[in-house]
């Protein structure tokens, strides 16, 4: 990676690694930025997707996605991992682990109790 603080640098990799996101896209550009980023980016999502080489899955793991799986583990909610490949629910089941070493069943009641006081409900299936 070059000068990230270049802002022309930095814009050019963003957009390469924007791009790399998406399992669709192809490397098209020869901007030595923009393929860093692409290159970056598509490793970020191969490490938590699998390989495009393997197929796209149906349903695309982003890191909201993750964060969810983390907090469902942190307020002991069950999951549904209904849609994803084998590769990615194990990854999935490493943040939901994540979250339930975490869990804490007073902190638990409490963020409940705050969530149902601002009109959110959570399903405890």
């Amino acid at each position: 990676m070059k000068n990230i603080f270049n802002p022309i640098y930095r814009q050019d990799y963003l957009e390469g690694y924007s791009n790399g996101l998406n399992p669709y896209s192809k490397a098209k550009n020869s901007n030595t930025a923009f393929n860093d980023g692409f290159n970056s980016g598509r490793l970020d999502y191969e490490s938590i997707n699998g390989s495009i080489i393997n197929g796209i899955p149906k349903r695309i793991i982003t890191e909201k996605i993750l964060e969810e799986f983390l907090m469902a583990g942190l307020l002991g909610i069950n999951i549904d991992t209904e849609g994803y490949t084998h590769f990615q629910i194990s990854v999935l089941v490493k943040w939901y682990q994540s979250g339930i070493e975490k869990y804490d069943p007073i902190q638990n009641s409490y963020l409940l109790d705050i969530l149902e006081e601002n009109g959110i409900e959570i399903s405890h299936s």
